[in-house]
């Protein structure tokens, strides 16, 4: 199946949920440090290249260096080195196909450094980008700054038009078991007088600020499944939030479960049976690799096909946006030919799926 059948089907891609590149070049431990959620390679183990996104990038990446399929990681990563990052970072958002950009901006680079703002990032694509506001950074931000009313403060920036989407990271601070409720100005209040104000970290807190995120009318998304040792994993399953969904579900606002993996079918569970539930998967594609066609299909056993949304994940590397872009066009085409062939769908039917997951579904819940 060639790159020329799979861009024809699915067509320029909405990125619903991602985040800047790092714009300096990089050595092997610190290129091995971003390719998945581990803070640094391990000493116990032989290399994160000895893995299936390690194989994706040999494989599907070293192309766009002008190294043959597979190239050796030392080969690969010092013609990454002699081109330099920055083209480096352009040749792999262009292959991408990636026109619009959703970017958490809550996030900085490794050790505190910068990364490409949104619109540094969509002109590597010739696309276009937005914000989305991570809500816990954006407390700790008013805290920081001696913020009288942060219940306020939050409140003004979510309604001043100035992100399309909010984002919580309740599943590494407090995990997802929300509260249903929204809590009360006494609770919250109460809350923030004792929460540390460079890491929020309270249950209370995350409830209040994603409730009145969608009180806002921003589509939110929530961090789920897989992440780095912070989080714990049981608490981050997509599960714990159906109290929460029950309580919000008559705002008709948006709530999207991001990468999901390894609950994905759990995600596509809550998809079906909460009208403002979303889905991706996110990070998962990549860092499964060549057999991230596998999560794809569990997931399109049960997701309606307008709950699925596009997304990479991609943090720090270019590499990741690259193979997030091809892994799930790959996936997709697959099974969509798959079941073309077996009669289970049209042409037309195709074609539909395809729009709808590529960019349909993101143009309509954000308003793009």
């Amino acid at each position: 199946m060639n790159g020329e059948r799979e861009r024809d089907r699915l067509g320029r891609l909405t990125d619903h949920h991602c985040h800047g590149l790092v714009t300096t070049d990089l050595d092997r431990d610190g290129f091995e440090a971003l390719m998945n959620e581990a803070p640094h390679p391990s000493p116990l183990g032989t290399s994160l290249f000895d893995s299936m996104l390690g194989l994706a990038i040999r494989r599907n990446c070293a192309p766009v260096l002008d190294l043959e399929p597979l190239a050796p990681a030392d080969a690969y990563l010092a013609r990454r080195r002699e081109l330099g990052a920055p083209e480096v970072n352009r040749r792999m958002l262009a292959a991408s196909g990636i026109g619009t950009f959703l970017v958490d901006t809550g996030i900085s680079g490794p050790d505190g450094s910068s990364l490409t703002t949104p619109a540094e990032l969509a002109g590597l694509a010739d696309g276009d980008a937005y914000e989305v506001v991570r809500l816990e950074r954006l407390v700790e931000e008013l805290l920081g700054e001696g913020t009288d009313d942060v219940p306020g403060a939050v409140t003004d920036r979510l309604a001043s038009g100035g992100a399309i989407a909010a984002k919580s990271i309740a599943a590494y601070r407090v995990g997802l078991d929300l509260p249903g409720p929204k809590p009360s100005t006494d609770e919250l209040a109460h809350a923030l007088a004792e929460v540390e104000p460079t890491r929020v970290v309270d249950r209370t807190v995350s409830g209040w600020l994603a409730h009145t995120a969608l009180e806002s009318g921003l589509p939110l998304q929530f961090h789920t499944g897989y992440g780095d040792p912070d989080l714990d994993l049981l608490a981050a399953d997509p599960l714990q939030l159906t109290p929460f969904l029950r309580a919000t579900q008559d705002l008709g606002v948006p709530v999207l479960l991001l990468h999901t993996y390894p609950f994905h079918r759990h995600a596509a569970y809550l998809t079906q049976v909460f009208d403002h539930a979303l889905m991706d998967l996110g990070l998962a594609v990549h860092n499964t690799g060549a057999l991230s066609a596998g999560v794809l299909r569990e997931t399109l056993e049960l997701v309606p096909f307008g709950k699925l949304l596009f997304s990479t994940d991609a943090y720090g590397l270019a590499e990741l946006y690259l193979l997030g872009a091809l892994l799930f066009r790959r996936g997709l085409d697959q099974m969509v030919d798959a079941l073309l062939a077996a009669g289970e769908l049209g042409e037309d039917d195709a074609d539909r799926l395809a729009a709808l997951v590529a960019r349909d579904n993101a143009a309509r819940i954000y308003g793009l």
